[in-house]
């Protein structure tokens, strides 16, 4: 018991912090049912009932804003397979000094800020003094100016591709560290039976790995409708806000930009209730087509 015992100790540091920042702020739910104002008191406010869910059920510019968050949330599961085959291919590389060197600088995106990575496509992508436009005009393949950044037509793919520069590397760490888990002894018995490269990485390593993402596939649809809001509040700008404006960055804007506490509220725990029964009902399709599940 004393392993158990001291496993549980450093875990509750961790444990307190997930009440405290997770849990205690459910309390906060309660100012949807009242018509809250800033500098108000609960008790002085009037008591409106399920009046600001019935306005979000009905508000135009919501939908609008859940098509946009469940496009790009599509998006990203689609390329979801990327870091899985991103991993096989570091775990192939030969040379262990070159691979850490790849695992590294592939990764660091991960680490930099929102701020910087719109500052780096900013610097790439402008367009009067942007690297592309430049090497573009020079190379006379165009004759007027790309404006990638307010293109509207590709703002979900732009948006998807930059969210997969970032993560990639990172996203890769846990199937590589699945992949090192496979018994080594399944490949020297593949090698002894003849199999090649590409056989021993569609039977055996694939194979070892499905369970893994198969596991984050779940998590992943029980967030589909959370894509955070701090990679599309510094690309947002008023040719884009039309398809980059998702459910997360629409809760800031109306909670803490237009002051509307109780509405805010309300469309961020109606998006929990909905990620929660698509959580169960993903998890229960796995149950049935895997017989196993995460829950």
């Amino acid at each position: 018991m004393k392993p158990r015992t001291s496993l549980l100790l450093m875990a509750l540091p961790c444990f307190i912090l997930l009440i405290a920042f997770s849990y205690v702020p459910l309390y906060g739910w309660i100012y949807t049912f009242f018509e809250y104002k800033p500098g108000v008191s609960l008790s002085d406010s009037a008591f409106v009932g399920w009046k600001y869910f019935e306005i979000a059920f009905s508000d135009r510019e919501v939908f609008n804003v859940l098509r946009n968050t469940l496009v790009i949330s599509f998006l990203s599961i689609i390329c979801s397979p990327l870091p899985v085959f991103f991993a096989i291919l570091l775990s192939e590389i030969p040379g262990k000094r070159y691979r850490n060197f790849l695992q590294t600088v592939t990764t660091l995106p991960n680490f930099v800020s929102w701020v910087l990575v719109y500052s780096i496509f900013f610097s790439i992508f402008a367009v009067d003094d942007g690297l592309l436009n430049q090497l573009l005009f020079q190379l006379g393949i165009v004759n007027e100016p790309t404006n990638l950044l307010a293109n509207a037509d590709i703002a979900w793919y732009f948006q998807t591709a930059v969210g997969i520069w970032k993560g990639l590397g990172f996203s890769a760490i846990i199937y590589f560290a699945a992949i090192t888990g496979i018994d080594p002894e399944q490949y020297d018995a593949a090698k002894v039976d003849g199999a090649g490269l590409f056989q021993m990485i569609r039977h055996i390593t694939i194979p070892g790995i499905i369970p893994t993402y198969l596991t984050l596939l779940l998590l992943g649809i029980g967030s589909l409708l959370s894509n955070g809001m701090e990679q599309f509040y510094v690309f947002n700008n008023a040719l884009v806000e039309d398809k980059i404006q998702v459910l997360d960055l629409y809760v800031y804007k109306i909670g803490l930009t237009l002051s509307d506490y109780s509405y805010s509220i309300a469309i961020g725990m109606a998006k929990t209730f909905v990620s929660l029964v698509l959580l169960f009902i993903a998890n229960w399709i796995a149950k049935k087509v895997r017989g196993e599940s995460i829950l």
